[in-house]
């Protein structure tokens, strides 16, 4: 529709014809939410194993306390440092990537200790969180920058949160809507069992867990544009590293000496829809404290503007992928996605 597609300016309501503008939908396949297929239900087995892990560090944490399960992660973290080589080893490349100029081999190893020891105590606290007394999981969340967050909501046109793969992303939509922020997330599918079978422990724990809308990778639009419409904290992180299909929209960044293409389809629909954009990251620290930690936003439209250019997705992206340089050298532990 070429009137459509000259148009830049859409109104919230119009959801049909912001539809129609959306040019980079998730998949070629993409359909109705009614006619999207199910999640993956965890087979019996995997259920059993989560299970017994979940009893046994639950029971580790009531005697030992939160302390000595992390001290406990700690040492499981150490045990596969040593014995993981290959992974170690494809640690240390990511490692050399980010630092092209070359860092001292003690701070290397340090840091690829680190990085074991953290991802571990994460999985560990993951698996666990919903059996934990609120108090406890409220007293060990740092939030830096909540005002950009609470600042941008009141223009009532949601606030699009720019995530990373770096880092324990994945905790970030329940830290925050445990904080009362009416949130949504976008993430693959086809996500392994564990992630799968602890959302579930979490929708059964946490109301605000169960509200929290959750999209997929092949939401059919018109639930992106909702989020915006509902006011709602969206997040989502743009940093893949492979190949999604030639539906999506890509744009060429430049990031730890390389260019990488990074995706661009839900940036695109928060600028369409007038909303706040932000990046932020979570940073773990011991003793399970986590920082969020939420930037001054990279884009905040002015009176009623909405729509796209081309110039502004390059700007942004570029100052996204800039984001996580800076954030991944302050915190070279925090690497992922190896």
């Amino acid at each position: 529709m070429p009137g459509v597609a000259a148009k830049r300016t859409i109104e919230f309501c119009d959801m049909t014809r912001a539809e129609s503008m959306l040019q980079d939908a998730p998949s070629q396949t993409t359909a109705e939410p009614s006619q999207r297929p199910a999640d993956r239900r965890v087979n019996w087995y995997d259920r059993v194993k989560f299970g017994l892990v979940r009893w046994f560090l639950s029971g580790w944490a009531a005697v030992f306390s939160l302390r000595g399960l992390f001290l406990f992660g700690r040492w499981f973290g150490t045990i596969e440092y040593v014995v993981n080589f290959n992974r170690r080893a494809r640690y240390r490349r990511e490692l050399r990537r980010v630092f092209p100029e070359a860092i001292d081999r003690t701070r290397e190893r340090k840091i690829i200790r680190d990085y074991f020891r953290r991802t571990r105590c994460d999985k560990l606290y993951y698996l666990i969180f919903d059996r934990l007394p609120r108090e406890k999981i409220m007293r060990r969340i740092r939030f830096h920058g909540r005002q950009y967050l609470d600042e941008a909501l009141k223009n009532e046109r949601g606030v699009y949160v720019m995530m990373s793969h770096h880092g324990s992303h994945h905790v970030a939509g329940l830290l925050m809507a445990l904080l009362g922020y009416h949130s949504a997330g976008i993430r693959d599918r086809n996500e392994g069992g564990l992630r799968r079978y602890v959302q579930e422990k979490y929708t059964k724990t946490f109301p605000e867990c169960a509200a929290t809308r959750l999209l997929y990778a092949d939401s059919f639009p018109r639930d992106i544009y909702r989020c915006f419409q509902e006011n709602r904290v969206l997040g989502s992180a743009l940093d893949v590293n492979r190949y999604r299909g030639s539906s999506l929209k890509t744009c060429p960044v430049r990031i730890f000496g390389q260019e990488r293409e990074f995706l661009t389809g839900t940036l695109q629909v928060a600028l369409r829809c007038g909303a706040t954009i932000c990046q932020a990251f979570v940073v773990s620290r011991p003793n399970f404290y986590f920082r969020l930690i939420v930037k001054p936003p990279l884009y905040v439209p002015k009176d009623r503007q909405r729509g796209e250019n081309p110039e502004l997705i390059q700007q942004l992206m570029q100052s996204y992928a800039d984001g996580i340089e800076a954030h991944v050298r302050a915190h070279p532990d925090h690497i992922s996605r190896i």
